[in-house]
């Protein structure tokens, strides 16, 4: 049996983490975070589709192939967080557990920032602990992944 798919998927301006405001989405690059995901979801038993864009209508469609496709999404929405009213929609409409990350704690920043329209799609949301946060979702969803499964 192959094990489960886990997307994970990051939006707009994460192809500059690692030299875009290192003071507050620090050092590591966004190959860093694809390989502490495939290192995580390997631990765990899980198999990850790991992509970056920077255009809205990508992310969603992105987002609609995983219906009949993968066991979970997790995804870093980056600034259409607080724009995707479409998004939102598209990730409504999977049906899969969904976890929402954040390296930085959007609550504490700006206050156009502290309203997410992927958390009310979002089974969970890992904000503020920098890349760790991808692997705190993999563990979330790894575990919400095996609860759907259970009798």
């Amino acid at each position: 049996m192959n094990p489960p798919l886990i997307v994970v998927l990051n939006g707009p301006n994460l192809n500059l983490l690692g030299t875009r405001q290192p003071e507050i989405y620090g050092a590591a690059t966004l190959d860093d975070v694809e390989a502490l995901c495939a290192e995580t979801a390997d631990q765990l038993g899980l198999a990850i589709d790991f992509r970056q864009t920077n255009g809205e209508g990508e992310l969603i469609t992105w987002v609609q192939e995983c219906r009949g496709r993968a066991a979970g999404i997790i995804i870093n929405p980056a600034g259409y967080s607080h724009t995707s009213i479409a998004l939102m929609d598209a990730l409504k409409a999977t049906d899969l557990p969904i976890i929402e990350v954040h390296i930085s704690n959007i609550h504490r920043r700006e206050e156009f920032r502290h309203l997410s329209y992927v958390s009310k799609a979002a089974t969970g949301v890992i904000a503020g602990l920098g890349i760790g946060g991808y692997a705190l979702a993999l563990q979330a969803i790894a575990d919400l992944v095996a609860e759907e499964g259970e009798p």
